[in-house]
């Protein structure tokens, strides 16, 4: 994904060990790791309703000016083409969530915005013609493993143990 991801990456020994078994008596955890995938996909989602980051703090506010000339009153979300844009990759070892949207990098991880060919930035908000030496973006996480979604992994991992065993 060319925009920005991240790969869920399991530490738990009993959680290792437990798909490690299961590797060994499936062969094939491709349909677990896409159970979490799409879990986390739509946690990530969620995190542009609450509009917070993954520990649950909630995003910097855009400015009052910019605000007021927003179409949309929330956070990261005036179109909802980047919202709309995380999917999820499996594997048999991994679980990768991200988005391919340019902008996506620079609201993950913040961002100083600098001309390159000219002495100024030039853009309109509400009307008015804005001229900046540069412009700061904070960042506004959202992509990230929380709390919740540990859980459901681990959930996730339990119960296709749990499913496979009974089934043999």
């Amino acid at each position: 994904m060319a925009g920005v991801s991240i790969t869920a990456e399991i530490r738990d020994k009993g959680l290792l060990k437990g798909i490690g078994g299961l590797m060994l008596l499936t062969r094939n955890t491709q349909p677990m790791m896409n159970v979490i995938g799409v879990g986390l996909v739509g946690s990530t989602v969620q995190r542009f309703i609450t509009q917070t980051d993954p520990e649950g703090e909630p995003w910097q506010a855009v400015g009052a000016e910019y605000a007021a000339d927003k179409r949309n009153s929330r956070i990261l979300t005036e179109s909802g083409r980047l919202r709309d844009s995380i999917t999820h990759f499996a594997g048999q070892d991994y679980a990768q969530i991200g988005t391919n949207v340019i902008y996506a990098r620079p609201h993950q991880e913040g961002a100083e915005i600098v001309p390159r060919n000219a002495s100024h930035l030039y853009f309109r908000i509400g009307g008015r013609l804005i001229v900046a030496d540069r412009v700061v973006l904070p960042a506004r996480p959202f992509l990230g493993i929380s709390d919740e979604d540990q859980t459901m992994i681990r959930t996730t991992i339990e119960s296709f143990i749990v499913r496979f065993s009974r089934s043999r």
